[in-house]
């Protein structure tokens, strides 16, 4: 059974940081692509970032390039989102997410949520002003 926990989420104020991590179990991890996601709501939930199994490539949504990095501990089966600089419109809930492209992220839709098998229950995360 695949599972993915998340963890970290918290309240902080803007210009703080937090890191996020993802625990991922009962799969092949280095065959996956995990990304994290966010969704506040009444929106649909957006892409943030993601790795390839192997770690050899990441991609970011425009949003939060030079502040987010995303990186991962293969012999923890664990992806994590450092966040840095954080922002009032950072706040949601984020998820982490996983799925088998052969290794890697596709470029042109990794951001997209319909694609991905695997969900875990989300981390809130609030910045405050």
């Amino acid at each position: 059974q695949v599972l993915l926990v998340e963890s970290g989420g918290g309240s902080v104020q803007a210009g703080g940081s937090l890191r996020l991590s993802c625990v991922a179990s009962g799969y092949a991890y280095s065959s996956y692509c995990m990304a994290w996601f966010r969704q506040v709501p009444g929106k649909e939930r957006e892409g943030v970032a993601a790795i390839t199994g192997g770690g050899s490539h990441t991609d970011y949504a425009d949003s939060v390039k030079g502040r987010f990095t995303i990186s991962q501990d293969n012999a923890k089966n664990t992806v994590y989102l450092q966040m840095n600089s954080l922002k009032p419109e950072d706040t949601a809930m984020y998820y982490c997410a996983a799925h088998n492209w052969g290794g890697i992220c596709p470029v042109e839709i990794w951001s997209k949520q319909i694609y991905y098998n695997y969900w875990g229950r989300g981390t809130q995360v609030t910045v405050s002003s």
